[in-house]
């Protein structure tokens, strides 16, 4: 991980450095700076290393093409597109232990921002030296565009009383806006770029599915239970903006009358000095426990499908230990 943060970032770099200036402006060469300074904020990586990973895995057979870094920084710059627009969407004010770019910008000029980000990365993606890079720049853009709807929906729900909303619409967003994006695809982008077979494919589909919603399904718990000097962005933001995520539907459902006039209550209109109450409910009616519960099944079933695949040059070892170390952040 160590190497494959230093080399993306250095490619980052490299990638936002050199772009030309497009508007010759002093205020938009200064936009730029702020923006590399925000996309190069300390990262874990994970979807350029899922892409390494996923290319050696199918590959099956040891070493990494160079110009994989390359693309791995291109799916990192339009990871950090989706968080800028996502930020300013849910008012956050933190990210990665540091100001939200909107807060820094505004959100206007954030937004214009991110889209620059967006279009730079398919630049680069479509520019790889790299056979089926073309096709999976492609799948990509596709992702963008459930990604797109899964982020329309989650907004979407937070307008609903808590009784119109589902487990299963819970699951619908967390598999559009996060698992599909930011795990199944780099994976599956990985194997395309490797020739792989179309059984090793649907491999690391599944694998990243299951990787992406437990990932989602902890997320959801930090955001109402988390350590924000850990988390590295707000954990209460989850609950002020009234999102219906897993572990609250999961609470709602499992509530009994008086529990959800309660919730009812506490949702409809969120306040910073009810946010410790929401919480004691959610782990009351059982939601937290719920969700506890799902993250460990999509664990156990991650790791028996990753545990049947060939170890090339350690990656499948770095699979399982991602699944780990996504057990100790939910811990």
């Amino acid at each position: 991980m160590m190497e494959v943060r230093y080399e993306v970032d250095r490619q980052i770099a490299e990638v936002l450095g050199k772009a030309a200036d497009e508007a010759n402006d002093a205020s938009w060469t200064r936009c730029r700076e702020i923006l590399t300074e925000f996309s190069l904020r300390p990262a874990k990586r994970v979807r350029a290393a899922l892409l390494l990973n996923a290319f050696a895995l199918t590959r099956r057979r040891p070493g990494l093409v160079p110009e994989l870094y390359t693309f791995g920084a291109a799916v990192e710059l339009l990871h950090t597109f989706m968080l800028i627009h996502d930020d300013v969407a849910d008012h956050a004010t933190l990210r990665r232990n540091a100001p939200s770019l909107h807060l820094i910008l505004d959100a206007d000029r954030a937004v214009v921002a991110g889209d620059y980000l967006f279009a730079r990365a398919i630049e680069v993606m479509l520019s790889a030296r790299l056979t089926h890079a073309a096709e999976v720049t492609r799948y990509y853009l596709q992702v963008c565009r459930e990604t797109a709807a899964g982020q329309y929906l989650d907004l979407q729900l937070g307008r609903v009383p808590l009784s119109h909303v589902s487990l299963f619409q819970t699951m619908k967003v967390a598999q559009l806006k996060t698992a599909r994006y930011g795990f199944v695809a780099p994976m599956v982008a990985g194997a395309k770029l490797a020739g792989a077979s179309p059984e090793d494919v649907q491999s690391v589909e599944r694998i990243g599915r299951l990787i992406g919603l437990s990932y989602q399904f902890v997320d959801d718990l930090i955001g109402l239970f988390g350590d924000e000097k850990v988390a590295g962005k707000a954990t209460d933001s989850d609950y002020l903006e009234g999102k219906r995520t897993f572990p609250v539907i999961a609470a709602y459902i499992r509530a009994n009358a008086e529990q959800k006039r309660h919730m009812d209550m506490l949702w409809s209109d969120p306040h910073p000095s009810k946010v410790q109450e929401a919480r004691d409910l959610l782990i009351a009616t059982g939601g937290k426990a719920a969700t506890e519960r799902v993250i460990k099944s999509t664990h156990r079933s991650a790791r028996a499908i990753i545990s049947k695949m060939p170890n090339v040059d350690g990656h499948r070892d770095f699979l399982l230990q991602l699944l780990n170390q996504l057990s100790v952040r939910c811990a």
